[in-house]
């Protein structure tokens, strides 16, 4: 089972679901599983007591039934955005229907669950929707922390920021297509990709439009993984010769999510996305690229990804120490190898390294 609320426990500071039902067992049972997990939870039987509840109380996630009586779910989930377009609503539907859950997830739902659920599956939506509203609010306080600061800036800045703005849209409406996956990666291991990128760029006296780029393109590296299927994506153990040729497709499934956009941003999304894992020394996949051939933005993220994955604990392995880290990237262990990295890259990274250990620390969890 996926960890259950492990980040929601702090008294001062839980998550507060609001699940809507008119299924007084539901409410019981979904209220008592999502408490367990350290969540607030508040219930309402009908969409105009939860309008009254979101009014009055800072909610998180809203969590609804499609089919309920007098005012349905999508009816709901349609007012909410009216109020703020930013809660994340995941909607339950007993009937799998494509045409529904399409209609739902163009209307702005951040995902839906089919009834009957697993109750790991539910959490697991709840989790990621809170992940996600914590970017949101990340998001915010940026760019008000800019606000001064852009005010001083010339006209073009600001016209560069505005090209952000509409990138992120572009953005969004192409991973909305995929809604029904699910994706693994948490917030702090994006958090951590972009700044890893950002530093190496800057220490290899990239241009500042690249800089910007891939700061923002880099977390996009594995989003190819809504692709692969739950049962190789979640094994709890060490994959199979065919499972990790499938789990290798997410390199180009994610170049297909983000392929032919117009947007610079995002063209160096595709080419992260298809690039990350390839290798200096040619050993490297989906397309065994060699050298110089392989996009720098993907040399600069290979090693990025590299260095987070040591660090992090796995199902099959624990996390290794900063120092552990570099000893193996620098040395070799024989799954990796000094030769896998880009020479200019690799100097870069040992230049900054210190400012690596540092974002590591700062954004865990």
């Amino acid at each position: 089972m996926h960890s259950m609320g492990h980040n929601n426990m702090s008294q001062e500071n839980k998550s507060q679901i609001l699940v809507v039902d008119d299924d007084p067992f539901i409410l019981d049972s979904v209220s008592l599983l999502l408490g367990k997990c350290g969540y607030d939870v508040l219930s309402s039987e009908n969409a105009a007591d939860a309008m009254t509840k979101l009014r009055a109380d800072r909610i998180d996630v809203v969590l609804t039934d499609i089919k309920m009586p007098h005012v349905s779910g999508v009816e709901l989930l349609d007012k909410i955005c009216k109020l703020d377009k930013e809660i994340p609503v995941i909607l339950m539907t007993a009937y799998a229907e494509l045409d529904v859950a399409i209609d739902a997830i163009k209307k702005g739902a951040f995902d839906f669950i089919i009834k009957p659920y697993k109750p790991e599956y539910l959490v697991y939506a709840i989790e990621k929707a809170i992940r996600f509203n914590n970017v949101i609010q990340i998001e915010k306080n940026y760019k008000n922390a800019l606000e001064d600061t852009v005010k001083k800036k010339t006209m073009e800045l600001a016209d560069a920021l505005m090209k952000i703005k509409y990138v992120s849209k572009e953005i969004t409406q192409r991973l909305a297509s995929a809604a029904e996956y699910k994706d693994t990666e948490t917030g702090a291991h994006i958090s951590r990709m972009s700044l890893y990128s950002q530093k190496i760029a800057q220490a290899m006296n990239m241009p500042s439009d690249f800089i910007e780029a891939i700061t923002f393109a880099s977390p996009m590296h594995d989003v190819g993984k809504i692709g692969i299927p739950d049962n190789i994506l979640f094994k709890q153990s060490i994959h199979t010769p065919e499972e990790t040729k499938i789990m290798k497709t997410h390199t180009t499934i994610g170049e297909k999510i983000l392929y032919g956009s117009v947007h610079y941003h995002i063209q160096m999304s595709a080419s992260i996305a298809l690039n990350h894992h390839e290798r200096w020394d040619g050993t490297g996949y989906p397309r065994g690229l060699k050298g110089e051939a392989i996009p720098i933005e993907g040399r600069i993220v290979m090693i990025c990804d590299q260095y987070d994955a040591l660090r992090s604990e796995r199902p099959y392995k624990e996390a290794l120490s900063h120092q552990e880290t570099i000893e193996i990237i620098t040395k070799g262990d024989g799954r990796v190898m000094p030769e896998h990295f880009c020479p200019k890259v690799f100097k870069a990274f040992i230049k900054i390294v210190h400012s690596f250990d540092e974002i590591f620390t700062s954004y865990s969890g």
